[in-house]
């Protein structure tokens, strides 16, 4: 059994790691405040512009665009979005599991972009080729940088260098939950999108030319699902960790009483054994 000595002193280093605990959920609970208006401001714009560039493409027939037909490449890149700190739960370890686990996604086919340091270290000891590395954009994302990663993605993708581009990146669905969510974005799969519109009978047409208007709009397109992405996963993050630290003050305050208890019923059977040693000290003089 543990003495007295060890279960303070186990005690006292689980009561400082409560307060840490503590102060991180305070934080990540600012933070996530933050990111969720931020999403919440900035979604209905990415949404509607997904649904546009969707029901423009379903209704565009017999377009002959690299953006809309896969290359001959057998690589594909996928954009990984991670955070640079862990102590946030699953979050990290679910979307590194959703890259591993897709059979379709094989480790020597792909050109990882990693945003976020956590998942390029995880991807990297697996095997994956990391091409780009870029932890700083998920600290502060812009759509600046969101609009310069896009360009350097789709730049392979236009030399013929990859044939397929991914995004596996966290929804936020709400403060307790997070979806990892595997997105394909180019080639766009016209076919799919003419199964979901429902009056695809009605043709689009462009002005001057279908190819130029393809050139501006989905790289636009494109841009927007990225920046889309990096806010939700800020959000994400933080309701991961806030609910990862809540849980983790909740343990500590469970161990903690169960180590009172221990210590309490300890310092009684200290107790008790002096006054037994007592007794029998004052029965032997008797004697």
């Amino acid at each position: 059994m543990a003495s007295m000595r060890d279960i303070k002193r186990r005690k006292s280093s689980i009561e400082s790691t409560q307060q840490i605990t503590k102060a991180m959920k305070l934080v990540s609970t600012v933070k996530l405040q933050k990111a969720r208006n931020r999403a919440e401001q900035t979604n209905p714009y990415f949404n509607y512009m997904y649904k546009t560039v969707s029901s423009m493409l379903a209704k565009s027939k017999n377009i002959n665009h690299p953006y809309l037909t896969a290359s001959e490449s057998k690589r594909k890149a996928v954009v990984v979005i991670t955070s640079n700190r862990g102590l946030a739960g699953g979050y990290n370890s679910n979307i590194v599991k959703l890259v591993t686990a897709n059979e379709e996604l094989k480790a020597e086919d792909l050109d990882i972009y990693a945003i976020g340091n956590k998942g390029a270290e995880s991807l990297e000891r697996k095997g994956y080729k990391i091409v780009e590395s870029s932890p700083e954009i998920i600290e502060s994302p812009s759509y600046d940088e969101a609009a310069a990663l896009c360009k350097r993605v789709l730049d392979s993708f236009a030399k013929g260098e990859v044939g397929e581009i991914y995004m596996v990146y966290t929804h936020f669905k709400n403060t307790v939950s997070q979806v990892p969510t595997l997105m394909k974005l180019l080639p766009v799969d016209v076919s799919e999108l003419e199964a979901e519109e429902d009056d695809n009978d009605v043709l689009m047409n462009y002005e001057p030319v279908e190819e130029e208007a393809l050139d501006l709009i989905i790289p636009k397109y494109v841009t927007s699902l990225f920046y889309g992405a990096l806010v939700e996963a800020v959000a994400s993050e933080n309701g991961a960790r806030m609910t990862a630290m809540d849980s983790a003050t909740s343990n500590a305050e469970d161990i903690i009483s169960d180590l009172s208890l221990k210590y309490n019923r300890a310092r009684q059977g200290s107790i008790t054994q002096e006054l037994t040693e007592i007794i029998a000290g004052a029965n032997a003089v008797d004697q």
